[in-house]
């Protein structure tokens, strides 16, 4: 999914050819045929779980040269009879561990149903550059890297906290070039789908089956375009807009930030605009829908803006309320907003100097920037992204700023990675994909996703009445369903059916 990064209160801190940025018909695909599948000796690790190394080239245009190992995990499937193969899922990010969230939420029934995970061995990995594989690595020692993320501004809700937060964008970009090492030139999605195609031809898949979500369907419609007739099935859940994201249309992609170009100031807009109306509705099963919670917001982010507001010992600025009101991609966390909004408007107003940000055990940031600004064509001039955050933050009030600084670092990012992709990205593939998407996605929103589909050469979309960021995290029996019934049985729901969720956000 799409991560705001850089010290941001309530966030989540959202293959083959050296000559080829666009790969041509077969090349991608011809080059990697000629590696070796990795072997993998998978070893129990707990909780039922298996876990592998897999070796993979660093360079695909150097296969024979330096290897780096990508961590996998497995849950076998539980019907070993009746299995049909393995599903690969990808769970976000970029920047996130597949080991780490596949123990998590492996078992959540609305994203992996007993059915699914009857016929399917169930696989993720962390991709190159992350976790557990071998990583981007820009901090010496943890601590190193807990003090620097500690210290990192808020993204600014005004222009009074440009500067500073530029300047530490920069640092980061700096340290990173400094110390990431060679990883930092390989790191793009069409790398990562090219390990992905090792890893299917080591499993012994004929063909892929996967489940990606958030950036996984960015990894998705590369893999489908890399190696088109080797998909089986493909469910892209939360779904981005394929090209906008890599270059922009019309080659935006060098002059306008890389979510204001794909408008998720609107998608958070929206989808807070929904918040505020389940909360008016449901009384007091949400603890910011007495009066009129449309009211009570501008009141308190007006009040934020003439000095801090402390609750519970905790300082918050107008910067930190907007990065927390924007966290909307888990609608189960819904109700938990509310009642911070409710304190907040409730509490005294007693400045007091703001609170650390959350300490950082992961390389996820380093990751995510990593991967991002790889892929990415983005604007390198930052006065760019002062101008867009004045005029996104007139067009979109309270949210498009954030949609226009939230990956700053890229702007100043030094490494590239030349085999990156960037299109065609209609090559038909061997299946027709499965696109999901909620009607309100803060960080998808429908209609890039709708692009997205668009974009491809085989796709349908089909739409869950939810609030929130994914199947992942808005959970809908009838949309597992659906996606269940494509995986095993290659069967697409009814034109015109939608899904409705489980619970409304503030159900109880």
């Amino acid at each position: 999914m799409r991560r705001f990064t850089g010290g941001v209160r309530g966030l989540v801190v959202a293959l083959g050819i050296s000559a080829a940025v666009v790969a041509g018909p077969g090349t991608a695909s011809a080059s990697v045929d000629s590696v070796p599948a990795p072997k993998l000796s998978w070893t129990g690790c707990e909780d039922g779980f298996q876990c592998a190394t897999a070796s993979v080239p660093l360079d695909y245009d150097r296969p024979a040269g330096a290897k780096i190992d990508l961590a996998l995990i497995k849950e076998p499937a539980t019907d070993p009879a009746h299995r049909i193969g393995t599903l690969f899922v990808n769970f976000g990010g970029p920047g996130a561990s597949g080991l780490q969230r596949l123990r998590e939420r492996g078992k959540w029934p609305w994203l992996f149903s007993d059915q699914l995970r009857a016929r399917f061995d169930v696989v993720s990995w962390d991709p190159r550059g992350i976790g557990n594989s071998t990583a981007v690595r820009c901090f010496d020692t943890l601590a190193e890297q807990e003090s620097f993320f500690g210290a990192f501004p808020e993204l600014p809700g005004d222009p009074s906290g440009n500067a500073a937060f530029y300047a530490k964008s920069k640092e980061l970009a700096d340290r990173c070039a400094a110390k990431a090492g060679p990883i930092l030139e390989h790191v793009s999605t069409a790398n990562t789908a090219r390990d992905l195609e090792l890893l299917r031809r080591a499993v012994g898949d004929p063909k892929l089956t996967y489940h990606g979500i958030s950036y996984g369907t960015q990894l998705g419609a590369t893999y489908a375009n890399l190696f088109p007739n080797r998909v089986r099935a493909m469910v892209f859940d939360g779904t981005m807009d394929f090209a906008g994201n890599a270059t922009g249309h019309d080659g935006s992609g060098k002059s306008v930030p890389l979510d204001t170009r794909q408008d998720v100031a609107t998608g958070i807009s929206q989808t807070f605009g929904q918040f505020l109306r389940l909360c008016t509705e449901a009384g007091p099963k949400c603890a910011f829908s007495s009066g009129d919670p449309q009211a009570k917001w501008a009141a308190l982010t007006a009040r934020a803006k003439q000095a801090p507001i402390t609750v519970d010992g905790e300082t918050w600025t107008y910067s930190g309320i907007i990065n927390a009101a924007a966290d909307l991609s888990d609608s189960r966390g819904w109700p938990d907003i509310a009642s911070l909004l409710q304190r907040l408007y409730d509490a005294p107003a007693t400045p007091a100097l703001r609170a650390a940000s959350e300490p950082y055990t992961s390389n996820r940031t380093e990751a995510f920037n990593a991967i991002q600004c790889s892929d990415s064509d983005v604007p390198t001039d930052p006065a760019i992204y002062s101008r867009y955050a004045e005029s996104e933050d007139q067009r979109v009030p309270y949210f498009g700023r954030i949609a226009v600084l939230d990956m700053m670092s890229c702007a100043f990012w030094r490494a590239k990675d030349t085999d990156r992709y960037t299109g065609p990205w209609n090559r038909p593939t061997s299946a027709e994909i499965l696109v999901l998407n909620n009607r309100y996605d803060p960080s998808t929103p429908l209609p890039g996703a709708r692009d997205g589909a668009a974009e491809l050469a085989r796709a349908r979309v089909f739409v869950t009445e939810g609030y929130g960021h994914s199947s992942m995290y808005v959970p809908s029996t009838c949309t597992e369903q659906v996606k269940r019934d494509y995986l095993i049985a290659g069967v697409f729901p009814a034109a015109g059916k939608t899904c409705a969720i489980d619970a409304g956000p503030f159900a109880g």
